[in-house]
């Protein structure tokens, strides 16, 4: 096995590869970012310069030829994933994938296959299984400060996302439920030791942005796990005001509140304003709450750290592929869900379908036509 620090290549050259990049940044003793490929001309060098990345490419495929790179980041459109790690794979390298994992159950099988095959790993990239103020809580959970659990709440609501592409279903899969709803249904089946998910439930419409996008702004998801519990997802597009993240946990013993920004602020006023606050804050002037070490309060480095180690064998992962691809036979069904207004039973393994909101299109036209 290879020594020394993991050297690592990012496709992307947007905010979620700064993210990684910066994040390597803070804990650099397992990794090192040597390269950067992007297709848009000035992007991958304008990251390049900020982080003092040696090597710049305009096709992720020539720096896969870089012998010395063992594992890529994805920071991609959402109907590149598949692709992207099959390439990845056949050169051999170790795969980060940005949530969701892929567009349907197929590509993920596909993603998975392929890594096996190819003796790579494939990781799943979900935060919030290494968020310090989550992790807290799932510690206390487990040594039984809450008694049975019975409901996990996750939310996470803001006013939209960074990238142009997220709006474009074609190339995102869905809406706010594909990009952030995933989070919540990892965090939640994390939380209560990976039971099996039962059955989905949603709701979810266009509120605030239809003048964008064909995808749901606004979606709230209930998940029936077999031991009883329940976990509660909300995620919004469509909330103004910066962005709310926070995780409630109750059970038959106790309840814990976890609030990652709020908890991790510094109130302030200010008449002039000032340079950032927190991610999606549109102004600072007024009361505001800023932040700090908000890549590490989200757990961005230490989940970038810890495949890292995965890669050396130092550590055991955490967050695979087939965790992703659980995630993403829910997102299916939560579409489904939402497209039916009724529950929708796991295993769901829906055929013929190239992005999941297609499921809940199809079905809302059809009610629409027999109204």
């Amino acid at each position: 096995m290879a020594s020394g620090k993991v050297k690592v290549g990012i496709i992307g050259s947007g905010f979620e590869a700064d993210i990684h990049t910066a994040s390597f940044k803070i804990m650099p003793e397992e990794a090192e970012v040597v390269a950067v490929a992007s297709p848009t001309r000035g992007h991958p060098e304008a990251l390049a310069k900020k982080y003092s990345i040696p090597r710049v490419f305009h096709d992720y495929r020539e720096m896969l030829k870089e012998k010395d790179i063992e594992m890529i980041t994805i920071n991609a459109p959402n109907y590149l994933h598949c692709v992207m790690t099959r390439d990845i794979a056949l050169a051999g390298k170790h795969v980060v994938c940005e949530k969701p994992l892929a567009m349907t159950l197929e590509e993920a099988d596909e993603m998975i296959d392929i890594c096996k095959k190819r003796g790579v790993m494939l990781a799943y990239a979900e935060e919030l299984l290494f968020t310090p103020k989550y992790l807290k809580a799932k510690q206390m959970a487990d040594q039984g400060a809450f008694g049975k659990v019975y409901l996990v709440k996750q939310s996470e609501k803001h006013s939209g996302p960074h990238a142009g592409w997220f709006w474009d279903v074609d190339k995102s899969g869905g809406g706010v439920f594909m990009d952030m709803g995933c989070h919540g249904i990892a965090f939640c089946y994390w939380f209560l030791g990976r039971p099996k998910i039962k059955s989905v439930y949603c709701q979810m419409a266009t509120y605030a942005h239809a003048d964008k996008t064909k995808g749901d702004d606004n979606c709230i998801c209930i998940l029936e796990f077999a031991n009883g519990a329940v976990g509660l997802i909300e995620d919004s597009w469509a909330k103004p005001g910066g962005m709310d993240d926070y995780t409630e946990i109750y059970g038959t013993r106790g309840v814990s509140y976890a609030d990652l920004h709020m908890g991790n602020a510094l109130p302030t006023f200010s008449e002039p304003g000032y340079g950032y606050a927190v991610e999606k804050a549109p102004s600072t002037q007024g009361w505001t709450y800023p932040v700090f070490e908000e890549h590490w309060n989200y757990g961005l480095p230490q989940e970038l750290d810890h495949f890292a180690r995965c890669v050396r064998g130092k550590d055991t992962l955490r967050s695979t592929g087939e965790d992703g691809r659980l995630v993403q036979e829910v997102l299916l069904a939560g579409y489904q869900s939402a497209g039916t207004g009724r529950k929708v039973e796991l295993p769901f393994r829906p055929k013929g379908v190239k992005k999941p909101i297609d499921l809940w299109w199809k079905p809302l036209s059809a009610r629409a036509e027999n109204a």
